[in-house]
């Protein structure tokens, strides 16, 4: 039997099979944003990035993330793929979406991925970074990348409880909710506590992250750096296997995911 396709799904399968997939490494200030992740009526990282596309190309195009930043988290290397019919140039794409982005996120390079190409579940590692400002009067131009903790803290400890990190292990503990997690394994390859001036910076980096999970971590890092708990005491912690036994959850605004990194370059126009 002959196969006979209508006018419109001839021009379905035509667009879809001349589209191709576009990967943006983006920066932003998640200050004013609810998450990197669309949600109605709230502006996200996802909804102005897909509404700058759409003035861009006319398309409706769905773009996914390689993390998803929470509320107020900001993003120096976050990853975003999307697939367009345009033929756009990438630098077109960086010029064009930069114009219609607010001035608080932008795109810093764009390249082209094979269809096999999933933003997410091919990223191998990715790495961020939590600033305290640790002094004790405020900064008026960290205030809002960075958690202020006033009393000095005993950052030689910190990283000694860092070690308990390294590795794979359960951090259940460091979850506030098992719902919808269906494992608490990770493989953390670097956890270091350092000093620059007034700031202490955490960076951490892993194969994947749990919900709040650094942010938990960071909470617990912090009581031990004010001598709260001993670092003997944040080993248990990790050990026990409790989810909401870590924290309490530090601020948002300190957090800042560095980069992502995958198996393979990836390529521009050819």
């Amino acid at each position: 039997m002959t196969a006979v396709c209508t006018e419109r799904e001839e021009k379905k399968d035509t667009s879809l099979s001349k589209s191709t997939r576009v990967v943006l490494i983006m920066e932003y200030d998640g200050t004013r944003y609810y998450g990197s992740q669309v949600q109605a009526n709230l502006p996200t990282i996802q909804g102005e990035v897909e509404a700058a596309l759409h003035k861009l190309t006319g398309e409706k195009s769905r773009v996914m993330a390689t993390s998803r930043t929470d509320t107020g988290v900001h993003a120096r290397g976050q990853v975003v793929s999307f697939r367009t019919g345009s033929s756009l140039p990438l630098q077109t794409f960086i010029k064009g979406i930069n114009y219609y982005l607010p001035k608080d996120i932008t795109v810093k390079d764009a390249f082209r991925a094979s269809d096999s190409f999933n933003v997410r579940r091919s990223a191998i590692m990715r790495e961020y970074s939590y600033y305290i400002l640790n002094r004790p009067t405020r900064s008026p131009m960290q205030c809002k990348s960075s958690y202020q903790v006033a009393s000095h803290l005993d950052t030689k400890a910190m990283n000694q409880a860092c070690q308990a990190l390294v590795g794979s292990h359960d951090f259940a503990s460091f979850v506030t909710s098992l719902a919808g997690v269906k494992s608490t394994i990770r493989h953390i390859y670097k956890a270091k506590v350092t000093k620059d001036g007034d700031l202490v910076v955490f960076n951490v980096v892993a194969n994947a992250f749990l919900p709040h999970q650094i942010r938990n971590t960071i909470g617990s890092l912090i009581k031990v750096g004010l001598g709260k708990i001993t670092v003997d005491e944040f080993y248990n912690i990790v050990a026990a296997k409790r989810p909401g036994l870590a924290g309490p959850t530090a601020p948002a605004r300190g957090l800042c995911l560095m980069q992502v990194s995958y198996p393979h370059p990836f390529r521009g126009d050819n």
